[in-house]
């Protein structure tokens, strides 16, 4: 009698887990680490921090930090200009994207692919380049220590990749679904907001995402641009913090966990689009 063929799954080997578990884990302590240290950092006197250093569990914990830093700093300020910078630049770079990706994957016409190079060009320039000439320019505007210096940088920077990613995702759709729209009598703009943007919605939650954090996160532009706290962005405004001889490292720290909460609940309001908008095209149905 022939023996019963076996149904149970193949045994995975152990090291391959052990050694994927492990790397996992390093990776998560690597992350971590910045993110305990600043945590631990905004509980503790400036005091503790010189006599016994950042890493250990603060003796005296307290919040005094995240409050000298709310009412003793212009902390509301930097946080009113780094969303006055942020949102627009977010909105019309991602929006300025779609437009661009749109004209860039359904249409066909002459010197199409050399326009769009010069569109995505910005994305081969360090921005440490072209620090000289946009500082030259925007004195000569007459808009240096202001927030538009900023929000016209982030725009211009920011297209080359939205109008990239937008680009890329928009040719991926069936060519199909404008024909049937434009027989149906729907224009050009009735495709784009009826039909590609419903569709396009993961890829924007990616960008929208992204975007917002690059933009709130930078550190570069506001330290080039502005001058006075009136101006300063929240990140700008964290390196303020320190003195000429010394560093309010307690106070920085506070301000930093303070400054992470708009990305953290940005990207929970999009994490559903977020995830399924990077795995897109991973799985073939």
């Amino acid at each position: 009698m022939a023996s019963a063929r076996s149904t149970d799954p193949p045994v995975r080997p152990f090291h391959r887990s052990a050694v994927l578990h492990g790397f996992i884990l390093v990776m998560l302590i690597l992350y971590a680490a910045p993110i305990i240290g600043v945590v631990l950092t905004s509980l503790m006197s400036n005091g503790e921090i010189a006599a016994r250093g950042v890493w250990h569990i603060p003796e005296n914990a307290s919040l005094d930090n995240f409050v000298e830093v709310w009412t003793n700093s212009p902390m509301a300020t930097y946080l009113i200009n780094s969303f006055l910078v942020t949102i627009p630049a977010t909105v019309i770079s991602v929006a300025g994207g779609v437009l661009l990706g749109y004209v860039f994957s359904q249409f066909r016409f002459p010197f199409g692919e050399l326009l769009f190079l010069v569109v995505i060009a910005g994305m081969f320039f360090p921005p440490q380049a072209m620090l000289i000439p946009l500082f030259q320019l925007i004195n000569d505007m007459g808009i240096y220590d202001t927030l538009y210096p900023m929000i016209l940088v982030h725009i211009a920077l920011g297209m080359s990749i939205t109008t990239l990613l937008m680009r890329n995702f928009m040719s991926a759709l069936p060519s199909s679904l404008r024909e049937a729209a434009i027989v149906d009598g729907a224009g050009e703009w009735g495709v784009l907001l009826r039909i590609i943007v419903p569709l396009s919605l993961p890829a924007l939650a990616v960008l929208a995402t992204l975007q917002f954090t690059w933009i709130w996160n930078d550190f570069l532009w506001p330290l080039v641009f502005t001058r006075s706290n009136d101006a300063k962005t929240i990140m700008a405004g964290i390196n303020a913090l320190q003195g000429q001889y010394n560093v309010a490292w307690s106070a920085q720290a506070a301000m930093s966990v303070i400054a992470s909460i708009p990305t953290i609940v940005v990207f929970i309001v999009f994490q559903r689009y977020f995830i399924s908008g990077l795995t897109m095209g991973s799985v073939k149905e």
